[in-house]
């Protein structure tokens, strides 16, 4: 790490950040930049922006912008670091970076700024992690709970059981080191209480996965039902918006319409499909097979019926293939007087509703039965659901070592029971904060990084 790196870090609009950083960070930027008061960058306070030039490769001006140079360890890598807040032209920021470069500067990686934190050890592995969470947050809620990641809510408390473990060992190997001491039972006691305590905060760490899984990716729904159920209308309504065409030709809709609708703190990935019947037509038949495929695959489906009409039998294909997954019967067209057997369609959901997707009229409670149906209702979200599936693995791996340990410090076991199986939870908690992580794995997650990270 002792090269020096830029890359842009902004991501598109009227101002453009490039952010340069490594022993040379600041040098290189001054050699590029002119201070409009006359002055030296590197003599500038540390954070404080100047205003000045910004000179090409040929040393010609090509931008009037600000700089900031950023002196080590107060950075976010740790390293020396300097800025350029520019005019967001593609050309102007390409210029900059080529003028870096030609000073020795090379193009960061992707990941490498946030790499370089995590190695000067300004930040754990996790908040690492939870930095890409924030930047690839697609709802407010995402982005709450991975902000609140980034400040330890999840590296503090298990750095805080690690710790607590790593004591508990010490302790241990006291005793394993003096076998003709005896050994004092409050020492077993103790070392039983923390194990149980810990126990539990991990497993409920490990089991909150599912829910952040739901809230950083969303759910993906599907809208599935025979034609002209309404499931065009459906979606549009969920939408605000008219998406999809709407008329009474059965047949409309022959592909997959995709698009993302906020339900509360939930990110619904909602597709609408071809209408479930039998037809003679190569390319609505395309559609119904892509249809059945997708149902098979989601989290969720809003299954369409109808509430103006009898079922029949396209509506039990709608039925069959919703059925084992997690639905919601949906019994549209309630502004017209209903004819549906409701009994059936009582068998096989657990959950109907009936509304007009037309006027609106239900739609409240579909809204609102959707999040809990998946598990995440409203909630203040300060950073306690695991959103990472490595993270998750790690957890229920060290919970079922503490709980081991746990069991051999309760059973009259010997001391280096304990032990062993104390260390292997501490390396499994090593794995999220970065002390027994591997290469290889730090390599691939900053790999998902973007550049400018």
């Amino acid at each position: 790490m002792n090269d020096t790196i830029a890359a842009i870090s902004s991501a598109g609009g009227p101002v453009g950040l490039i952010r340069v950083s490594g022993e040379r960070a600041i040098e290189a930027v001054s050699a590029v930049f002119h201070a409009k008061n006359g002055g030296e960058l590197r003599d500038a306070p540390t954070q404080k922006l100047v205003f000045g030039t910004l000179h090409g490769t040929d040393g010609k001006m090509i931008d009037c912008c600000y700089a900031v140079a950023l002196h080590a360890p107060h950075t976010y890598t740790g390293e020396p670091m300097a800025e350029l807040q520019c005019h967001g032209s593609s050309a102007v920021l390409t210029q900059a970076l080529e003028a870096l470069f030609q000073q020795g500067v090379r193009q960061a990686e992707a990941g490498e700024f946030t790499r370089r934190a995590f190695l000067n050890g300004k930040i754990g592995l996790s908040e690492a992690e939870a930095v890409h969470d924030l930047i690839t947050a697609r709802t407010v809620e995402a982005a709450q709970n991975a902000a609140a990641q980034v400040m330890g809510s999840v590296g503090s408390p298990i750095r805080q059981m690690r710790d607590e473990l790593i004591s508990l060992v010490a302790h241990f190997h006291a005793v394993v080191d003096f076998p003709d001491e005896d050994i004092d039972p409050v020492l077993f006691d103790d070392a039983a209480a923390l194990l149980h305590r810990t126990t539990s905060r991990l497993y409920a760490m490990a089991e909150s996965y599912e829910r952040g899984r739901i809230l950083r990716e969303g759910v993906p729904c599907v809208i599935l039902g025979r034609p002209n159920a309404g499931k065009s209308t459906l979606l549009n309504a969920l939408l605000g918006r008219e998406r999809a065409i709407v008329t009474d030709i059965p047949g409309t809709t022959r592909d997959l319409i995709e698009e993302n609708v906020k339900v509360g703190q939930l990110l619904l990935r909602v597709t609408d499909t071809a209408g479930l019947r039998d037809t003679n037509d190569p390319i609505e038949q395309a559609g119904i097979d892509r249809a059945m495929a997708e149902a098979s695959a989601c989290s969720l489906i809003l299954a369409v019926f109808d509430g103006s009409r009898p079922l029949g039998d396209e509506d039990m294909l709608v039925l069959a293939r919703s059925t084992g997954h997690r639905a919601i019967a949906v019994i549209n067209k309630d502004d017209l007087p209903r004819q549906i057997d409701e009994k059936l369609l009582k068998k096989h959901y657990l959950h109907i509703v009936p509304l007009s997707a037309k006027t609106g009229e239900g739609m409240k409670k579909l809204l609102a039965l959707i999040p809990r149906l998946v598990g995440l209702g409203d909630g203040a979200l300060d950073g306690a659901l695991i959103t990472n599936a490595r993270q998750a693995a790690a957890l229920a791996r060290a919970a079922e070592r503490c709980e081991a340990a746990l069991y051999a410090a309760t059973t009259g076991l010997t001391p280096d029971a304990v032990v062993m199986d104390a260390e292997g939870a501490i390396a499994a908690l090593g794995e999220i904060t970065g002390e027994t992580v591997t290469e290889a794995v730090v390599t691939r997650i900053f790999s998902d990084f973007c550049v400018g990270k």
